[in-house]
């Protein structure tokens, strides 16, 4: 996509090569953003934090042929937005902990089949809008591992947790993601009947 000239700008920090990558893959990165926050100011501040790393790492490849710039920038803007929402400590570990305690609540079976969903054709925004709705652990390993496939190691690795931690919150994620899905497919099928 880019050229050796925009490498070579890039790690001489030149601002119209910055801007212009910036542009041309803004809607790209910014999908990824949108995935790991809550909201679009979040993923907009995850967006500039990570795109802000991965030029202060970009001069480590400027001796690369072949580079990609997609690859290199995709992953930059992923760690920048773990990083970002685990820096948010009082949302990261407070969510984390806080358990629902309505007894009215509905027991749900993952295995069970759904009638009303068909996962086939589920709305991409009703789809952001379960994840987004996750708590942050559970919205940063359902990305990493369901989205963007990295192994259980890895994420555990990126999220300065045990294996078994990263394990379990992506059950929980599984879990309420659905939970979540139901949810805003009823209410999105109630709007559209008016």
């Amino acid at each position: 996509m880019f050229t050796a000239d925009v490498l070579s700008a890039l790690v001489k920090k030149d601002k119209n090569a910055q801007k212009l990558v910036f542009e041309n893959l803004y809607s790209q990165l910014f999908s990824i953003c949108i995935r790991y926050s809550k909201s679009q100011q979040q993923a907009q501040q995850c967006l500039n934090i990570g795109f802000s790393s991965a030029l202060d790492k970009i001069h480590i490849h400027k001796n690369q042929t072949g580079f990609n710039y997609e690859a290199f920038f995709e992953k930059e803007i992923i760690t920048g937005c773990v990083n970002y929402i685990k820096s948010i400590r009082n949302e990261y570990y407070v969510a984390s902990t806080v358990y629902a305690s309505e007894s009215r609540s509905k027991e749900y079976d993952l295995f069970e089949n759904n009638e009303l969903i068909d996962f086939k054709h589920l709305d991409l925004d009703v789809l952001i809008n379960s994840i987004q709705q996750l708590v942050p652990s559970q919205r940063l390993i359902f990305n990493l591992i369901a989205i963007d496939n990295y192994t259980l190691a890895d994420a555990a690795i990126l999220l300065e947790a045990s294996e078994q931690t990263a394990k379990s919150n992506l059950e929980k994620a599984r879990f309420n993601l659905q939970k979540n899905i139901e949810k805003n497919f009823k209410s999105a099928k109630y709007e559209q009947s008016f």
